[in-house]
């Protein structure tokens, strides 16, 4: 995300490298050149330049700091202004009623019913809720049926009426059903088009006017940059949603609907869809975005997705294994498993600061990264796993064999894993020593 506007952004800081003193001079130069790099990412130019303006008021007159330079502080400011412009915070989805309802809207192709599944996962996991899906999109072909599919996958029940093509009919329905069953809340996934036109306003304007939802979603393509900002002013003209949810965001590296969207509608960004997968969903945090577009990273969200897929009991079984020194290719291959399902490898890494710009060029595909690795460890017997030492020459070309790989590929493998080992016995060594270091007063 937001890989062309965060390089930009870092060359135009240069400007500011090895100055003494921020001046109106040099705050000027650089945010003409921010203010390009703002344009080029497709922001509004109305929003480019009031963004700029709001930077340079706060920078012009700023005293250096101790140990401070002009473009750290220059960093710094343009950090707060950036989270200030998408919204300060994250803002929660409002779910609380008797059930709740979630209105979804948007144009066709915005991936509307893709984010109806993926929220009713979020909150059936995330937040214990009992979820029901409505299926009224009965204006295009399958969208029902994939509804269902999608509903199926995550476990999660979709309301239909066979035949029935009033979308109102079907979410009062739903919402009685929910009620009457004691479901937490019913999302509703309604129908798009192709463009903005009166049909589909009068159709969502009355959907929303019959149901009185507790929450109203937006649901646009991050990737349309000012064409997705335009038609989210239309929509809330209809509407007046509550919040916007960026789809295709893992492709956007650009990031000008993420930049004027609050901006410009007035509405905040609330969840932003980063892949295929019914994972692939985040809250959206103007703070951490903005970290990311300026190249620091962002830890804290890496930590919350390890901490999703990695349960306090397998930590505490692989503690005790690396402190004994019983770390296997059985436990490697199981955490390559949960790092897979964390997300795309590479948008992983861009949340590590200084990252994002040195995997810049690189392509890396979570179904191929892990491929040979998973195949020799595979071709392992169980007992070869479980006691890698035994591994000799004669079972390492058989290994290479069976996995389609070479014996070099097989050899690094297993040297990499004896250097994985030793690491980690020495980070549960050092640990220990600190704590018996702790006893010694």
């Amino acid at each position: 995300m937001f890989e062309n506007l965060s390089e930009r952004l870092q060359r135009s800081f240069k400007i500011l490298k090895g100055e003494g003193k921020i001046t109106e001079i040099n705050v000027a130069e650089t945010m003409k050149d921010i203010r390009k790099a703002l344009l080029d990412a497709d922001v509004s130019y109305k929003v480019a330049k009031d963004f700029c303006n709001d930077v340079k008021d706060k920078a012009i007159g700023a005293n250096v700091l101790t140990a401070v330079n002009p473009r750290q502080m220059m960093i710094k400011i343009m950090h707060d202004s950036l989270a200030e412009f998408m919204g300060g915070g994250a803002t929660d989805v409002n779910v609380k009623g008797n059930p709740g309802i979630v209105l979804v809207a948007g144009l066709n192709g915005s991936g509307k019913t893709t984010f109806s599944g993926k929220l009713a996962l979020h909150l059936k996991s995330k937040k214990g809720m009992k979820v029901l899906l409505a299926a009224c999109d009965t204006f295009r072909p399958a969208a029902i049926q994939q509804l269902q599919l999608l509903g199926e996958g995550i476990q999660v029940p979709v309301y239909t009426e066979e035949g029935e093509k009033d979308p109102i009919k079907i979410a009062t329905a739903a919402v009685r059903k929910a009620k009457a069953e004691g479901y937490s809340v019913v999302i509703v996934d309604t129908a798009g088009r192709l463009a903005v036109d009166k049909e589909l306003m009068d159709e969502i304007s009355a959907l929303h006017r019959a149901l009185n939802p507790t929450e109203t979603l937006f649901v646009v393509d991050a990737m349309t940059g000012q064409d997705a900002v335009e038609t989210a002013k239309a929509f809330n003209d209809a509407i007046d949603f509550d919040g916007v949810v960026l789809t295709k965001m893992d492709g956007d590296t650009r990031g000008g609907a993420a930049l004027s969207v609050k901006a410009v509608v007035g509405k905040p960004i609330k969840f932003v869809s980063t892949g295929e997968k019914m994972e692939a969903l985040d809250v959206f945090h103007p703070e951490r975005i903005a970290d990311r577009i300026l190249g620091m990273g962002d830890v804290v969200s890496l930590v919350e997705k390890a901490q999703e897929q990695f349960d306090e009991k397998q930590a505490r079984e692989l503690r005790k294994k690396l402190s004994h020194d019983k770390f296997t290719l059985q436990d490697f291959y199981n955490q390559i498993q949960q790092v897979k399902k964390m997300g795309n490898i590479k948008d992983l890494a861009g949340m590590i600061p200084g990252m994002s710009a040195a995997l810049k060029d690189v392509d890396i595909d979570n179904d191929t990264a892990f491929k040979a690795t998973e195949a020799i460890i595979l071709s392992m017997t169980p007992y070869e796993r479980e006691n890698p030492d035994v591994i000799n020459g004669s079972r390492r070309k058989r290994i290479a064999d069976g996995s389609g790989t070479s014996l070099q590929e097989v050899n690094r493998l297993l040297k990499q894993f004896e250097g994985t080992r030793k690491a980690m016995k020495g980070v549960m060594t050092g640990n220990i020593m600190q704590r018996m270091k702790g006893f010694r007063r």
